[in-house]
């Protein structure tokens, strides 16, 4: 898989089926490391690491209603009350963060009114805040213990 734009970690990688699977510390079991399964793994292990979330607080590919359309959101921290506080969604190194990546999140922001929302390419990674219709982009992401 290719280098990242995020602190590497220790990981186990195992092949099924003659494919690389990738072992995810949230659902405690391997998984099909799919270059968007990559940059997931890599940004679990930066919130848990350098961000200081606890593994407890994490929902991975939580399915959700948009109108009628059945969606998954990639990554979710929960807050203290189990109520969405930061929704990350993931793509591939190689798929651009563009307007429609931000409208997908956008689309899940509407449903599930997190109060942080961030979208990463494994290359380029953007945090912000949807409030009142607006969107205010951070500098970086909040940090567990000042929220908690």
């Amino acid at each position: 898989m290719e280098s990242l734009n995020l602190p590497v970690f220790e990981y186990k990688v195992k092949e099924v089926n003659g494919k690389p699977h990738i072992f995810d510390i949230i659902r405690r079991k391997f998984v099909s490391l799919t270059p968007e399964e990559w940059v997931r793994q890599h940004f679990i292990h930066l919130l848990i690491n350098q961000y200081g979330y606890p593994k407890s607080l994490f929902a991975i590919e939580t399915g959700m209603r948009y109108h009628t359309l059945a969606k998954r959101t990639d990554i979710m921290i929960l807050s203290k009350d189990s109520l969405p506080f930061l929704l990350v969604e993931c793509k591939a190194p190689f798929i651009p963060v563009t307007e429609n990546t931000f409208a997908q999140i956008s689309r899940y922001n509407f449903t599930l009114q997190p109060t942080y929302l961030a979208v990463t390419n494994g290359m380029n990674h953007y945090c912000f805040k949807a409030q009142d219709g607006a969107i205010k982009f951070l500098d970086d992401f909040p940090v567990y213990r000042e929220w908690n």
